[in-house]
């Protein structure tokens, strides 16, 4: 006499198969791998916050435009620190800067220019420019969109009318979408 399992009792005889334990641990390694993930950018996110605050405090300071930084000059002046001169910033006490500049500068410096930290927190000060808070943002854009972003972010700087109150309130417009991607990553692991 043959017996036939079909359906949930088929599903138990067959869990505790090899192929079946296999599928099984393959999934855990990859939920195992997800929750990894999700740890790296919650800690990203942290510090990116901790960068943008840094940022805010360095405006405070002193907000510039049309250049990167101000440092004291000769003769108790400030001397205006652009791409062509950023040397002169390890030479003397920062005095100012602008949005783009203090985000440099509280990442860790012109020397930091290019790392991650800086890249991807100008990218979040771009999309908190131009998209709300609950959007995604685009972590990785191709090289060409990360410098048309990073000239919007100057030029937006630079406008002619922009206020101390605007470029702080963007800053702290950004703070707000770390917080919202910090929110939406929790959610996608619970």
């Amino acid at each position: 006499m043959s017996v036939h399992l079909t359906g949930p009792a088929l599903h138990r005889v067959r869990a505790g198969t090899p192929a079946a334990q296999r599928r099984s641990r393959r999934d855990e390694r990859r939920r195992l791998a997800r929750h990894d993930r999700v740890a790296a950018q919650l800690v990203e996110l942290h510090s990116i916050r901790a960068v943008l605050e840094a940022a805010t405090t360095v405006i405070s300071s002193g907000w510039v435009q049309h250049g990167w930084f101000t440092v004291a000059g000769t003769a108790g002046g400030q001397r205006m620190v652009t791409a062509y001169n950023m040397e002169v910033v390890s030479d003397a006490p920062l005095s100012g800067a602008c949005l783009v500049g203090a985000i440099v500068h509280a990442a860790g410096g012109p020397s930091a220019a290019k790392t991650q930290l800086t890249q991807r927190t100008l990218d979040l000060a771009w999309h908190a420019l131009h998209h709300d808070a609950s959007q995604p943002v685009r972590w990785c854009p191709a090289p060409a969109i990360r410098a048309a972003h990073l000239r919007d972010l100057t030029r937006w700087n630079d406008h002619g009318g922009r206020t101390f109150d605007q470029v702080t309130a963007l800053m702290h417009s950004a703070v707000r979408v770390a917080a919202a991607n910090t929110e939406r990553l929790q959610a996608s692991v619970r």
